[in-house]
Order: structure tokens, then sequence, then C-alpha cells
């Protein structure tokens, strides 16, 4: 399997793990709604200082599992993760990528992007783009 044959499972199944790599090895798991965005695994942290983020400023290496509602359908995204945040992002394009990674892990639009906007730059927002090493799952 590579990520073109999860496009569209992810384009449509929002619920995610992210797993990470903790500093004593152990695994760090963490829920996040996740997407496809430009042929990485995507999700955004509006929390920079989570415990996932730290991980994978550490360490990039991490797995993203995207599953269905019912559980039964699966896909899984082993890879390194790129984080771009306002210390390392023009802020227009920063604004611009939140947006973009918003819809690929949604279903519909922001009621309000002046006010999306805003929040993720009080938050200082991370986004998280999982590029795949290896993609397996199941999808009926």
């Amino acid at each position: 399997m590579n990520i073109q044959d999860v496009a569209s499972f992810l384009e449509t199944n929002h619920r995610g793990v992210i797993c990470t790599k903790q500093s004593n090895g152990a695994t760090h798991s963490s829920i996040v709604v996740c997407g496809h965005y430009q042929g990485d695994a995507a999700f955004v942290s509006v929390y920079p200082k989570s415990q996932k983020v730290k991980n994978l400023r550490r360490n990039p290496d991490c797995t993203v599992l995207s599953v269905t509602e019912d559980w039964r359908n699966y896909a899984v995204i082993e890879g390194a993760a790129n984080l771009y945040d306002y210390s390392n992002t023009d802020a227009e394009t920063l604004r611009i990528m939140l947006q973009e990674v918003y819809m690929a892990c949604g279903d519909t639009p922001h009621p309000n992007w002046e006010e999306y906007d805003q929040a993720m730059v009080r938050q200082k927002a991370v986004i998280v783009l999982v590029h795949p090493n290896k993609v397996y799952g199941l999808l009926r």
C-alpha cells in the first residue's frame, strides 16, 4: 500500500491516533483529528507544548492511525513528521496552510475563518505533516 491507496480514506475518516516516542523510549498516544494533505497524513496541534509536539520535535518518527466510526476499517501511516509553526514558517503561509489542513481534517468549512485565524495565532498552533515511509491497513 502507499499513500495514494489510502488518500480517499483519510479524506473521509478523520478520527485518529498519533503515536510518538517519549525520551525514555516508551510510546505516547494521543487522539487527533487527522486527514490527507498534499501526500502526507496531517493534523493540527493547538497546544504547542503538548507531549506529542515535544516528542516530535525531539524524534520525528511516528505513526498515525485513522479509523472509521465503527472501528472496522483503518489506515496506518508510519513516517517522519514535519512541524510547521510561527517559528519556522512565514505567518501568511502558515495562515493559509492552517486553513487548508483544517479543511483536509474535516468535512465542513469553519464558520468564521477570521476567528479561526486569530485563535491559531493566539494558541500558537502547530501543523504536523507525516510523510509516509510505510502505509498499511484494512480498507473494505
